[in-house]
């Protein structure tokens, strides 16, 4: 059996792994969504 405390995860690197993909992702939907509005102007 292996120790429940060894496999748990600190939040802190979870929150630098969200953040890691989701700036990223939130800045090409932001210019996705100012190219669209471009294109139906």
């Amino acid at each position: 059996m292996q120790n429940e405390a060894a496999n748990t995860t600190h939040p802190f690197r979870v929150f630098l792994a969200w953040a890691f993909v989701g700036i990223p992702l939130l800045g090409g939907v932001f210019q996705t969504l100012l190219n669209a509005v471009k294109l139906f102007q």
